[in-house]
């Protein structure tokens, strides 16, 4: 089973915060992986805060919180460290950058977003590495300056999302995201046949899956959308589906 290795270490770090009292986290999670989680029946009474370090963050650490801490969260800064690099006449590419990390010898699961923007990279961590990340000194064929820097000093990223409205005879994979992707039916089955089109994270091979509300879509090189509504129909029997894309 996908992310099996995952789910048994989130139970084990449920049943620990449950025991103990205290709570427990994982390393960053891939969105496929936090979407697991999210959606494990053995995990479902258990009270889980997800944070990546900053607003609408894609690696996100799942804290698992006990029930003295009601509506309490973890102090984030105890968990997740940012560090800034900053390249000299250059601009290396996010490929470049954790090229550098993992050649390192730091695991993946300790290094959450790398935000690239011109000569600079902001690099999200768990404090056990922020040393080690903070002597880097080249990135791909640049010379780099790293420093620590405040999560609050993150800059807010501009989200941009574009809502899409269209109508489908059934909430199938294949007519849902033609309507989102616009593409035509023809050119979904292909996409479909290829495995580059993703429902909720994984490839998805049946054009005929049934797509919920909340389902996320994604299709390499097109973006990610998320389902919000599907309801209604239209004098010819269609169902309204309205979604949101992002790019």
């Amino acid at each position: 089973m996908e992310h099996e290795d995952i789910l048994k270490r989130a139970r084990d770090l449920a049943r620990r915060c449950e025991q103990r009292g205290a709570p427990t986290n994982t390393g960053f999670l891939t969105p496929a992986e936090r979407y697991a989680i999210e959606h494990d029946p053995a995990l479902r009474s258990v009270r889980a805060f997800f944070h990546g370090g900053y607003p609408e963050a894609e690696r996100t650490i799942a804290f698992f919180l006990p029930d003295w801490m009601e509506d309490e969260t973890p102090d984030l800064s105890e968990h997740i460290c940012a560090i800034r690099l900053t390249a000299f006449f250059g601009e290396p590419g996010h490929r470049d950058y954790m090229g550098a990390i993992l050649g390192m010898g730091v695991g993946r699961e300790w290094v959450g977003d790398i935000l690239v923007d011109g000569p600079q990279a902001i690099v999200l961590c768990q404090p056990s590495v922020l040393r080690h990340l903070l002597s880097i000194e080249k990135v791909g064929r640049f010379g780099v300056k790293a420093e620590q820097m405040e999560l609050a000093d993150i800059p807010a990223g501009e989200k941009k999302a574009e809502e899409r409205r269209f109508t489908v005879m059934s909430p199938r994979l294949d007519a849902v995201a033609a309507g989102l992707f616009h593409l035509s039916r023809t050119e979904t089955a292909r996409q479909i046949a290829l495995g580059v089109l993703n429902l909720n994270y994984a490839p998805c091979l049946k054009p005929d899956a049934q797509v919920t509300e909340g389902d996320v879509l994604s299709l390499r090189g097109a973006g990610k959308g998320s389902i919000k509504e599907i309801g209604g129909s239209s004098r010819k029997g269609r169902l309204f589906v309205t979604a949101e894309l992002f790019r």
